[in-house]
């Protein structure tokens, strides 16, 4: 997987539960990956944009009282196959990997 790639898989990940503004996105690729995989924003955004100008995320501004307003990004259906796109290959890739360290997944032999 592609240095993009993954970033778009942790972003659409983080959003198949439901919509989130750029800053609850990088929290909650943080808080479930046990502070392991940390995004800043030079790398969410930028990949924020890229996933709504393909079309797998959609954008709307939420306007707040007495704040500024942000940007909402929800999951598209093109989104949602992307996802399980990435989950696939992820799990082919996980596999192989455990294989050659001798954790499991592929044949051992």
């Amino acid at each position: 997987m592609g240095y993009k790639a993954e970033i778009e898989a942790l972003i659409l990940g983080a959003l198949r539960h439901g919509s989130l503004h750029g800053y609850r996105i990088a929290k909650a690729i943080r808080h479930s990956s046990k502070d392991v995989l940390k995004l800043g924003d030079n790398q969410i955004y930028p990949a924020l944009h890229r996933l709504d100008a393909d079309g797998l995320v959609t954008a709307q501004w939420e306007h707040q009282e007495g704040k500024p307003s942000r940007k909402i990004y929800s999951l598209t259906e093109s989104g949602a196959k992307r996802l399980e796109e990435h989950q696939r290959r992820w799990q082919d890739y996980a596999q192989h990997f455990s294989a050659v360290l001798g954790t499991g997944g592929a044949n051992n032999g």
